[in-house]
């Protein structure tokens, strides 16, 4: 059985942006760490691992980020 709620929106009121809380911590959030080194990772490390345009976000501090018209 699902139990799943549903809220249509007309494309007028759709979100254009997700809001990044990270924009209004107190105090930035510290940076991943390497496991092994347990310094801060490289880009290049993550990228084994992640998109690197999501860390980018996850990294922001703006507030809204746009979210990409295909998403949309």
């Amino acid at each position: 059985m699902s139990d799943q709620t549903q809220f249509p929106l007309d494309d007028s009121r759709l979100p254009r942006a997700w809001y990044n809380i990270n924009a209004d911590l107190p105090v930035a959030l510290s940076p991943p760490l390497h496991p092994q080194t347990r310094q801060p990772v490289t880009p290049e490390f993550l990228s084994d691992f992640v998109i690197l345009e999501l860390m980018a976000q996850d990294m922001s501090q703006e507030r809204y980020i746009e979210i990409p018209e295909p998403v949309r």
